[in-house]
C-alpha cells in the first residue's frame, strides 16, 4: 500500500503531447515516469539538489513501456509507482510507473536502473539519504530482490 508521502499524480495532456493519430505520443510516457521517479524520491527527501551537491544520481541501464489500451487527450489518467525490485546494498533498483485509467491499467514504463557516483563515474553503493528515499517507493506486489551481479 503506499504510503502517505507516496506521489500518485493524476495527469492531463497537452496538446503537444498528442501524435498523427490523436492519442498519447509514446516519448510522453517516458518523460512522465522520469519526472514521477524525481518527484518521488524528492517527497521521500532526496531532492535533485540534494544529488547534484553530493555528486551522485540514478543511471538507466534499461527503459521500456507497455501499451494496454489507447489513452486520449482528454483521459486523465492516474500515474502510480512501485518499486519492483532492489539490490540489498540498494545499488541497483527496478521502478514500474502503472497509467491506469477509471482502476484500469492503459501503460506501464519500467526502468533498470543504479546509482551513479558522477565524481568517480561509476556505480556505487548509495548514501543513507538514497535508501530512506528508496524504503518510501511503494513495493509492487511482485516485489523481489535483485541478486548481484556484474559492476
Amino acid at each position: 500500500m503506499p504510503s502517505d508521502k507516496t506521489v500518485i499524480e493524476r495527469v492531463t495532456f497537452r496538446w503537444a503531447d498528442i501524435d498523427a493519430n490523436f492519442h498519447v505520443r509514446h516519448s510522453v510516457y517516458y518523460d512522465l515516469g522520469s519526472q514521477q521517479r524525481v518527484n518521488v524520491l524528492a517527497a521521500h527527501g532526496l531532492p535533485m539538489r540534494d544529488m547534484q551537491k553530493g555528486g551522485f544520481g540514478p543511471v538507466l541501464f534499461r527503459e521500456e513501456c507497455r501499451f494496454f489500451k489507447e489513452i486520449k487527450p482528454e483521459d486523465v489518467i492516474e500515474l502510480v509507482p512501485s518499486l519492483k525490485g532492489l539490490s540489498k546494498d540498494y545499488r541497483k533498483f527496478t521502478i514500474a510507473h502503472s497509467f491506469m485509467r477509471n482502476g484500469e491499467r492503459c501503460a506501464v514504463v519500467q526502468v533498470d536502473g543504479a546509482w551513479f557516483n558522477s565524481i568517480e563515474r561509476r556505480i556505487f553503493v548509495p548514501p543513507q539519504q538514497v535508501v530512506d528515499a528508496m524504503n518510501g517507493f511503494p513495493k509492487a506486489e511482485d516485489f523481489a530482490w535483485i541478486e548481484r551481479s556484474g559492476a
